[in-house]
Parts: C-alpha cells; sequence; structure tokens
C-alpha cells in the first residue's frame, strides 16, 4: 500500500497556482526612472555572475542567465521542489531615445541592475532667444541696412 505524503498535495496545489510553471517567474524585474537614467533591476538569486550574458540587437536587450542545480542533491529523494533551475532569458524591447553604447550592469545580492542612461539628443532642453541688432533702419523715409549702404546727403 502507498505511503501518504503530505507534500505531495501542497505541490500539486502549487503547479495549478503556478499554471505557467516556476520558470516564467524566474526573472522578475522592477523598472524606474532616476534622473535622466532607467534603472531596471531584476532577480536572479543563486546565479553565477560569470553565467550572466547581455546583449543588445537593435532596439532590443536580452538578458540570459544560468543557475545551475546541486548534483549532490540529484540522486536525492526531494518532499519538495520549487527552485527552478537552467537557462533563462528575457527580453526588453526599448523605445529610441535611450544611449544603448552607455549601459551600466551591475550585480550583487543577486540582483541585476542595469543603468540606462537617456541619450544626450533625447533630452529636453531650451533654445535660448539670442537678442539681436535690427536688420533694418530707415532714414529719410528710404530704407537702409547697416553696413551695407552708406547714406550720403546731397548739398543744394
Amino acid at each position: 500500500m502507498p505511503t501518504y505524503d503530505p507534500f505531495k498535495e501542497l505541490q500539486h496545489i502549487m503547479n495549478q497556482a503556478f499554471s505557467n510553471g516556476p520558470r516564467s517567474l524566474a526573472m522578475p524585474m522592477d523598472l524606474y526612472k532616476s534622473g535622466d537614467d532607467y534603472v531596471a533591476e531584476v532577480d536572479l538569486p543563486g546565479v553565477d555572475p560569470d553565467s550572466i550574458d547581455i546583449d543588445i540587437d537593435d532596439r532590443t536587450i536580452t538578458i540570459r542567465a544560468e543557475r545551475k542545480t546541486n548534483s549532490t542533491r540529484e540522486s536525492g529523494g526531494w518532499v519538495i521542489r520549487e527552485r527552478s533551475y537552467g537557462t533563462y532569458a528575457r527580453q526588453l524591447t526599448v523605445g529610441s531615445g535611450l544611449a544603448l553604447d552607455r549601459i551600466d550592469a551591475n550585480y550583487a545580492d543577486g540582483v541585476l541592475t542595469l543603468t540606462i542612461p537617456v541619450a544626450e539628443e533625447a533630452k529636453p532642453r531650451k533654445v535660448q532667444v539670442q537678442r539681436g541688432e535690427s536688420t533694418k533702419a530707415v532714414a529719410g523715409g528710404d530704407e537702409v541696412v547697416p553696413g551695407s549702404v552708406e547714406e550720403t546727403s546731397a548739398k543744394a
């Protein structure tokens, strides 16, 4: 007669709750604007930083990372196994106006932080209005452009 496993029922409920599987939750991300930068914080706990690969193709940023399983536990009798292992990927398609050639990436405490600066040409700016000289002057009813025509007076 099979033995009752209370964790098997829990595992079944968890699998139904996360019908897309735990891999869909493998790279949760927060994205926010800080000053002139966009910052993406991607959770990658237990990932070797050397396995993180970031590629940029046109306006698409692809993040790949691998979390390896502990082989000493592979042959053991699992009671419950919710943590996922393998290679994960996430793509971000960004609009124009970002300086993708100046992205900074930092991995600390299981979080990959991408800092994506706004391109200089995309930043809002003011145009200074210069005060200049008038290009036309009126002398004696005739139009004179300064510096191009000399005014002469006739003697009677």
